[in-house]
């Protein structure tokens, strides 16, 4: 795996796009605070760009360095989440700007999956995670699900947990507003 870890860095730091194995479903993934990158992969799942994206990191310490505010509910919803979670926070920075809801909010996942947290740990930065699909597609239960067009539109597949063929889920999501308004969208 620290191989895989390697070579992906290398990757995302040329500012590549990369399919990689994720606490959810398989992703396309690039570094989250480059603009460039972030636009192949909207052009990959011919996504139209005012759909933002989520990303994730490794550890709730590192939300303070891409959300300008974080309401006190979300250390909690962190604290008590049992599966796979993605609260959307309002105020993001030090994000790249293309990959933001057009209320400048951020969905961010905490990972707790081997391998994209330790990728989240090396790169030192966030990493987009969007599902594995053409935009309108159903999204890739597994590996082996996704479109051979996704597999060579990215400029890295990771060779990890390709084989497995359990069904993946995607993550819960909660957006936390202005003033505590808390809205449950999955």
């Amino acid at each position: 795996m620290i191989e895989e870890i390697k070579k992906t860095c290398e990757v995302l730091q040329a500012g590549g796009i990369i399919l990689y194995p994720t606490d959810t479903v398989w992703g396309i993934g690039c570094d989250a605070t480059n603009e460039e990158a972030v636009k192949k992969v909207y052009e990959l799942k011919r996504r139209v760009d005012n759909k933002a994206m989520l990303v994730l990191t490794d550890n709730p310490a590192k939300l303070n360095m891409y959300v300008s505010r974080i309401p006190d509910i979300a250390w909690d919803l962190i604290d008590v989440a049992d599966k796979p979670l993605t609260i959307i926070y309002p105020k993001a920075k030090n994000l790249a700007a293309n990959l933001l809801a057009d209320d400048q909010s951020v969905g961010i996942r905490i990972t707790n999956e081997t391998f994209s947290k330790t990728l989240c740990e090396r790169f030192r930065k966030p990493i987009v995670s969007t599902s594995a699909n053409i935009s309108g597609q159903p999204s890739p239960s597994n590996f082996n699900e996704i479109s051979e067009e996704i597999k060579a539109g990215v400029d890295y597949v990771v060779n990890f947990r390709q084989e497995e063929i359990i069904k993946a889920n995607p993550s819960g999501i909660i957006k936390l507003g202005e003033g505590g308004v808390v809205q449950v969208i999955r």
